[in-house]
């Protein structure tokens, strides 16, 4: 399955951090955000890398080329930062079946391959990944808003009141029905384009929507108070599998000195 990666934000919230590079070259513990969401994507079944670029886009192309860990990459460009469903539009010449869609400027530890097989077995025109998050943050994201059967009726992006706090993580996969949408969808109130308007279109027009809860982690990078807090759970996270390791290799050398004995 081809995979889109939207990569093209000035990530102004991120500044000092993007003053001289693109929201998705900020490092996390030494690897570049959008690094980290290529490996996540090939991890999840990814054939082909789409990369929708904008702000300092050739360093991006410079550093990547035309490949990753022998995946190809395409890249697609956002000459203006007009939202998430015009920047998706762009990849549209490129894209020739179901896809993967991630935000490029997300840190993932969960279970995306859920997505894509629900994607494959069932034939949704979209599925994705969404979390419970405080009610104070969902204001932050593209919040849910479901009826009593717990299906989801509207998607909302970045209320002042969200109807929910379950909210959209940034990681999707479509059917080009998508494409349709966006090119209906009109400028919101904050003059872009907006995924969650388009996946309404989808939900209005009676297509298959498939919501999968997050099984793991996920911190979306917007201030750089995120980028310390994705270091501080990665850190968490080497060393628990390094406690791991000598648990395994403690246990094997007991077993070897029953052996001996």
């Amino acid at each position: 399955m081809q995979a889109v990666v939207l990569a093209a934000g000035k990530g102004t919230r991120l500044k000092p951090l993007t003053d001289d590079k693109p929201k998705v070259l900020v490092e996390v513990n030494g690897t570049p955000l959008i690094e980290d969401v290529f490996d996540n994507l090939i991890d999840a079944g990814a054939t082909e890398l789409i990369v929708v670029v904008g702000y300092k886009a050739e360093q991006i192309i410079d550093r990547y080329g035309d490949e990753y860990r022998d995946i190809p990459i395409t890249y697609a460009h956002q000459r203006e930062q007009l939202g998430l469903a015009h920047a998706i539009l762009q990849a549209e010449p490129h894209v020739d079946g179901d896809f993967m869609l991630m935000l490029g400027d997300n840190v993932f530890r969960g279970n995306l391959a859920d997505v894509t097989n629900r994607q494959q077995e069932d034939r949704a025109d979209a599925a994705f990944l969404v979390e419970e998050v405080p009610y104070e943050e969902a204001s932050r994201y593209g919040v849910l808003d479901t009826n009593e059967y717990g299906e989801v009726v509207e998607v909302v992006e970045k209320p002042d009141d969200p109807p929910s706090n379950l909210v959209m993580t940034g990681f999707y996969t479509f059917t080009p029905a998508i494409f349709h949408a966006c090119h209906l969808v009109q400028p919101s109130d904050r003059g872009e384009y907006e995924l969650p308007d388009a996946i309404d279109l989808l939900i209005q027009s009676g297509r298959t929507i498939d919501a999968i809860r997050l099984d793991g982690w996920r911190i979306d990078v917007g201030f750089p108070e995120d980028r310390d807090r994705a270091e501080e759970r990665l850190d968490e996270l080497a060393g628990d599998d390094t406690a791991s390791e000598a648990d395994a290799e403690n246990e094997k050398d007991a077993s070897d000195a029953v052996v001996d004995s």
